[in-house]
């Protein structure tokens, strides 16, 4: 006999818990399971996760939502990478592009090909290959058709830039007209069974909520997960040195651009995100190396347009739950744990863990075995993220402050450590099915912070060395062409998905 789950309750609303309610309630329609968020009113969204990864689409493919309305009421502008400034030396950029960079040739991957044209002679760049790096010099923008015969048009990748508030306003308005159950209160009380299992809540307006289920989007504080289950955290300081972000909101000064900024700063770095109606702008850094009162003036000091709040500091320690499954709970967002948002993964990680929850969906026997498969999944995805976001620092040119000088010699894992060798070594990089970071993203980094391998696949010195170059120039000159017959982004989104509280400029 199926002991199917009844209820489900999710403890927070913000972006992970509306995000949770509508892709669950998408999920398990037709299966009569009830779905209950309880929000509090005095508990402030940090917002966070305002710019995001191509997952986000997918995320928006799988709750049946739609894309053109999602922009609108989000003040949405699309993303096609990230920009990092002044990482290698102050003065210089890279870009991070979405999608793919190149096509492999004759059965080797793109990157050992471009290699070998380099020690031939051939000067183009490493994005010239990426039709998202350069529609976003260009700023450039369309959505992908869904059946092309060029393969520029098949080959990017975007992601968006989001109003946080306003994600959970519209998916709280979805999941209201899907059924799900609403309850405005705060948690005063959790009762835990003898066998650390979550059996009801006690809530400020005098009711008690009973539920099979309980998902934690309480934020930082880990109101179910922790102050109830105490299943532990395991900090990653050691390793991501930044424990401190300021932020604040600003008026736009021209048009969006398709991809986020990222410039590093003396004890950080900062971000832009560009939004339809106003720009969200931060300095994360590391309390060790720089005050809050210096940080705040270094982000005010670098922000365009007036500033529409005042700027708040929000303090974290970077790394996850032990378990981010126990028994009959699942932490969510922040509730589960902090990657700092250099690669804008927040978001990637609650679609991810839902993914995988809804894979490993459990009953009401709670078996053990399929909540540790979980947790194995979910921990490898937060330990690639981890180690992709320590290249950044571990590599980084600067030296010019204390805070880079600390990066390079910081501690490294292990599993990045022998990455990083293997690379210099040959230019390989191992990846495994299910990982988010492709080869190409890993390369992107490594050689926008002049790390390139000392050799190429041998086997590539029997490619005729005319015939790569031919193929190569082709290339980048069918995606420049390609790209330069879009229209521009700020063009395509006031045509086809303008904000609807967006005040034309």
């Amino acid at each position: 006999m199926q002991n199917t789950l009844k209820t489900i309750c999710i403890v927070g609303g913000g972006t992970a818990g509306w995000m949770a309610a509508t892709l669950l309630s998408t999920a398990l329609r037709g299966s009569k399971i009830q779905i209950t968020v309880i929000e509090s009113p005095d508990i402030e969204t940090i917002g966070v996760g305002e710019s995001t990864v191509p997952s986000i689409m997918d995320f928006v493919q799988a709750c049946q939502i739609n894309l053109k309305e999602f922009v609108q009421a989000t003040s949405a502008s699309f993303k096609l990478g990230i920009r990092f400034d002044d990482w290698l030396t102050p003065g210089e950029s890279y870009f991070h592009p979405f999608g793919r960079v190149g096509k492999d040739i004759n059965g080797f991957d793109f990157y050992q090909a471009w290699l070998k044209s380099l020690a031939d002679g051939q000067e183009t760049r490493w994005v010239d290959h990426s039709p998202s790096a350069i529609m976003a010099e260009h700023e450039r923008f369309m959505l992908r058709p869904h059946h092309s015969q060029n393969w520029v048009l098949s080959s990017y990748a975007h992601a968006l830039h989001l109003d946080a508030v306003q994600v959970a306003r519209y998916l709280r308005s979805l999941c209201h007209q899907r059924g799900v159950i609403r309850t405005e209160a705060t948690v005063n009380n959790v009762i835990v069974d003898e066998k650390a299992f979550i059996r009801s809540l006690e809530l400020d307006n005098g009711s008690t909520v009973n539920s099979d289920f309980f998902i934690d989007c309480t934020g930082f504080t880990g109101l179910l997960i922790e102050k109830s289950l105490q299943v532990g955290y395991q900090d990653w300081s050691d390793y991501l040195p930044c424990n401190r972000a300021v932020t604040v909101q600003t008026a736009s000064v021209g048009h969006p651009v398709p991809y986020t900024i990222a410039t590093a700063r003396e004890a950080g770095w900062s971000w832009k995100i560009p939004l339809q109606h106003r720009t969200g702008n931060g300095y994360v850094f590391s309390s060790r190396f720089c005050s809050d009162e210096k940080a705040l003036d270094t982000l005010v000091n670098s922000v365009s347009g007036p500033m529409l709040n005042e700027p708040r500091i929000i303090p974290f320690v970077t790394g996850k739950r032990k378990k981010i499954w126990h028994n009959n709970c699942l932490a969510l967002g922040l509730a589960g744990g902090f990657l700092e948002p250099l690669e804008s993964t927040a978001i990637h990680l609650v679609y991810k863990t839902l993914v995988h929850f809804i894979k490993h969906f459990p009953d009401r026997d709670f078996d053990a075995d399929t909540e540790q498969a979980f947790n194995q999944k979910i921990d490898a995805d937060y330990e690639e993220i981890r180690d992709f976001i320590i290249l950044h620092y571990c590599t980084a040119g600067r030296g010019d402050s204390e805070f880079w000088r600390w990066c390079q010699t910081m501690p490294v894992p292990e599993s990045l450590s022998e990455k990083i060798r293997w690379f210099r070594l040959r230019g390989q990089l191992e990846h495994t099915p299910g990982q988010f970071f492709t080869r190409d993203s890993w390369c992107s980094i490594l050689e926008g912070m002049n790390i390139r391998p000392q050799k190429y696949h041998p086997l590539l010195d029997a490619f005729d060395r005319q015939s790569l170059a031919s193929t190569l120039n082709q290339n980048v000159q069918n995606i420049r062409s390609t790209v330069m017959k879009m229209p521009g982004h700020h063009e395509y989104i006031r045509e086809h998905c303008p904000a609807n509280s967006a005040t034309e400029k």
